[in-house]
């Protein structure tokens, strides 16, 4: 009851402090059932206490951007117009492994497919693909070609290492991938932050935020 009167939302949406406030309550409620000793007015008036401040702040947060911000946070933007924004993955601790499979979870295979990727307060990744990606229907699509049959990109690059792993595995060596980032205007592996390679042979490469053009 108490959680209704908190507010309904889905375990994965609620903010850290709803989370805080959740496992205090338990943990209260717990040490009463566990001991009948202990009065029950010690476990209703903290947990009356926790619901009441629960409810001012999310009250407060309604009317207030500032407070809303320091209880719950803002969205990060990890990818933007097609570039990953890798200053922000760093503050926000998150890696490349953790925004790869969160995109294969939403069956979007290479990172280059991607316009904007929002991290959401939650933790959940809010993806928007290119427009040229976007789903359609079948009856939609009139094919002048034989589709290619598809495998996972492979990841070549990440923070200025080469994977040297990924390169034997599509029969390449760093030879060929320094050519082929020269193509493109690199000079070093140091100045890319991602690379990959999809299954139509196109290499995907993401500049560090501070080597970026101006």
């Amino acid at each position: 009851m108490m959680m209704r009167i908190m507010g309904k939302r889905e375990i994965g949406k609620l903010s850290l402090f709803d989370l805080i406030v959740s496992f205090m309550i338990a943990d209260i409620s717990a040490i009463v059932l566990e001991d009948p000793a202990v009065p029950l007015t010690r476990a209703i008036i903290p947990i009356l206490t926790l619901v009441a401040l629960q409810i001012v702040l999310a009250y407060i947060s309604l009317k207030s951007r500032k407070v809303k911000s320091l209880v719950d946070g803002n969205p990060t933007v990890l990818i933007k117009n097609g570039k990953l924004q890798d200053s922000a993955m760093a503050k926000s601790r998150y890696t490349m492994d953790d925004l790869l499979m969160q995109l294969r979870e939403k069956n979007i295979p290479d990172v280059a497919d991607v316009e904007f990727a929002v991290l959401e307060t939650s933790g959940k990744l809010s993806v928007f693909p290119k427009e040229e990606k976007r789903f359609i229907m079948k009856e939609d699509v009139h094919l002048t070609r034989p589709l290619k049959r598809f495998d996972m990109p492979v990841t070549l690059i990440v923070d200025g290492k080469v994977q040297d792993e990924a390169l034997n595995k599509i029969g390449q060596n760093r030879f060929w991938l320094k050519n082929e980032i020269q193509k493109q205007g690199y000079k070093d592996f140091k100045e890319i932050y991602f690379a990959s390679l999809n299954y139509e042979g196109k290499l995907y490469i993401d500049r560090k935020d501070s080597g970026k053009r101006s």
